[in-house]
């Protein structure tokens, strides 16, 4: 899979690219890391087996460091800056794959956050998979509407985002109309899915949910 190097707003971003080898118009995804001041890079295993679950799934796929992750530039910007990061991503991988049909975002805790704005700024996204959100931290009500459908999922043992944080901002985007929000608890999972078991369980109810909606002609 080829290291990348593309812009970003604070000067070069670097990332992971892989897409498939004879498909001309496959659907694209990026996946977003945590939170850059508590270890969040690129090769978080969430993040990594997110990315290779999308890639086998048939699309392009594109993770990244956020501004001063590894080798790309700039500083940490309280989450303003990162979302800059994510269109700039985005915009590589649409320069990319002009003929895409469907783009997904993926987030993990802090990237589920800006992956979830992120969505609220680019239509073109179709679906996105927020792995545990961290509700309790940060505040989701620009999701108003949520202008597509998606999967949070989370573990009913995450202490770093408790579950009733989650349910709550769940409830209140089931409340919108024309979207579909799935909700998956993982019976005794915790925040990083760290044990195998979760992990894969975890990776194939996104796989299972992301085929079912790409055969799907509704939300």
């Amino acid at each position: 899979m080829p290291e990348i190097i593309f812009p970003g707003p604070e000067g070069r971003l670097e990332g992971r690219y892989h897409p498939q080898k004879n498909i001309k118009d496959a659907p694209i995804a990026i996946i977003l890391h945590p939170h850059p001041q508590f270890g969040g890079t690129m090769n978080n295993k969430v993040v990594y087996n997110l990315h290779y679950k999308f890639y086998n799934m048939g699309f392009n796929v594109l993770r990244f460091n956020f501004r001063g992750v590894g080798r790309s530039q700039g500083e940490y910007d309280q989450g303003i800056g990162e979302l800059s990061d994510a269109a700039s991503a985005l915009d590589y991988l649409q320069s990319m794959n002009p003929n895409a049909k469907h783009c997904w975002v993926a987030g993990f805790s802090f990237g589920a956050w800006i992956g979830m704005q992120l969505l609220m700024r680019r239509p073109e996204i179709s679906g996105f998979i927020s792995a545990s959100p961290p509700a309790n931290m940060y505040d989701f009500s620009f999701l108003a509407p949520c202008p597509s459908s998606g999967l949070i999922i989370n573990g009913s043992s995450d202490r770093v985002a408790p579950p009733a944080d989650t349910e709550e901002l769940v409830n209140k985007l089931h409340e919108q109309k024309g979207i579909t929000i799935t909700h998956e608890i993982l019976e005794g999972a915790d925040h990083f899915f760290k044990r195998e078991e979760h992990m894969d369980l975890m990776l194939d109810t996104v796989e299972e949910y992301v085929r079912r909606r790409l055969t799907e002609t509704s939300r």
